[in-house]
């Protein structure tokens, strides 16, 4: 029997599909801490009890989150970066009510929410909104997450609360590194 050189069409070599669709960047925007706030965060977080297998975050991803994007075409990006530098006034946040939410996500949030965090949150809701960017439609709810798989952890009784002076706001590219999960691409002070 002859052995053909010939490439028969229907055994094609197999290789991964390329994907046609444009990169994307999954961003959210959130208020960021700084270096001061941090060592408020840590006092706080230092009281919980926080149960084996939990997963704590640590400094580098302590933030709150004003509007999560999703992933969105990197081609969008500067656009987008340029939209949402909204007015917006100085406040001061306090996060002093430590939750264990659904999920076993350990929260410390705001009792209250300022009127100027409302307002913010509105302002950048209208500019995603007016780009054709979807946004959240439940309530909002300022929250700082410290731990996940934390069911079973107890909370500090009496709360530190952190006493968090805010001037602005970032624009933030999850990484999907463990090591580093956020980066800030752009400060909106």
């Amino acid at each position: 029997m002859a052995v053909s050189n010939r490439r028969d069409d229907t055994c094609k070599e197999m290789s991964p599909a390329r994907s046609s669709r444009p990169p994307t960047h999954t961003l959210f925007l959130a208020l960021w801490p700084d270096d001061t706030v941090r060592c408020r965060i840590r006092e706080h977080a230092d009281r919980w009890v926080f149960p084996s297998g939990s997963v704590r975050y640590g400094p580098p991803d302590w933030h709150v989150t004003l509007h999560f994007l999703g992933r969105v075409p990197a081609e969008r990006v500067p656009d987008l970066a340029v939209n949402i530098d909204v007015p917006r006034e100085p406040f001061e946040l306090v996060l002093d009510r430590p939750t264990i939410w659904p999920r076993g996500l350990a929260v410390v949030s705001a009792s209250t929410t300022p009127r100027a965090l409302k307002s913010l949150h509105a302002r950048l809701g209208e500019a995603l909104l007016g780009m054709e960017q979807a946004v959240e439609t439940r309530p909002y709810r300022p929250h700082l997450t410290l731990a996940r798989r934390a069911e079973a952890a107890v909370m500090p009784d009496p709360p530190v609360p952190v006493v968090w002076p805010v001037s602005g706001f970032v624009l933030v590219v999850s990484t999907g590194r463990p090591d580093h999960r956020y980066e800030v691409l752009r400060e909106y002070r």
